[in-house]
């Protein structure tokens, strides 16, 4: 019986790929690296920010990730107003809403950006539970994440799915039990579905929680 849902972030829940490939390439650009738009798809993984900068600058300290982490921020925050919810979020959070299903959030991302950007599209109130790659000492691949996010929305991982873009996420929410459903309208279906989704939806239109029993 589905209990609760766990969306992953970017890709996901809103469409920011785009604004993040940017704010990467202009960030990036400042410190005179120069990265192919193939290398930047690293970015789009699902990744923690001190593994992205550690993928392409090395072994950082922690005080050089934190004021990098920063400046792309800015970068980010430049063109936030193009970052929109995926088509049909809102309606799918309102029938999971009404259907009883609790709902959280287990994101790569930062919890500053993470609570801003929920914060923007007034959806602070919709989860029971909201981790961020702050929350957690290993990143996705690896499942702690989901299985922070299990506890503390109290259900059991058989009774959860987890909605994820990115292979390692989903390679993450396979590894702690839970069922997954990839999200994607970028090619990555056969990825995704490698990783061990059960099924790939483009977006959340016309999706109701009795297509997700099954």
């Amino acid at each position: 019986m589905l209990e609760g849902v766990i969306f992953d972030m970017d890709g996901v829940l809103i469409d920011s790929h785009p604004v993040h490939r940017q704010a990467w390439k202009k960030f990036l650009n400042t410190l005179g690296k120069s990265v192919p738009e193939k290398d930047l798809e690293y970015i789009l993984e699902g990744r923690r920010r001190d593994e992205i900068l550690r993928h392409f600058f090395g072994n950082l300290p922690a005080e050089t990730i934190a004021e990098y982490g920063h400046r792309k921020d800015l970068f980010f925050e430049e063109n936030f107003r193009n970052v929109k919810l995926l088509p049909g979020v809102a309606d799918f959070l309102h029938d999971l809403e009404t259907a009883g299903v609790r709902m959280a959030i287990a994101t790569s991302a930062s919890s500053t950006r993470t609570w801003r950007t929920l914060q923007r599209h007034s959806l602070q109130q919709k989860f029971v539970a909201v981790i961020t790659g702050d929350d957690v000492a290993a990143g996705k691949p690896h499942p702690a994440i989901y299985e922070l996010a299990a506890q503390r929305m109290r259900i059991a991982p058989k009774n959860l799915l987890v909605l994820e873009d990115a292979p390692c996420g989903v390679q993450a929410a396979t590894a702690a039990g839970i069922r997954c459903i990839g999200v994607t309208r970028n090619g990555r279906a056969e990825a995704l579905l490698n990783a061990g989704a059960s099924r790939i939806i483009p977006d959340f239109v016309g999706l109701t929680v009795v297509e997700l029993q099954t």
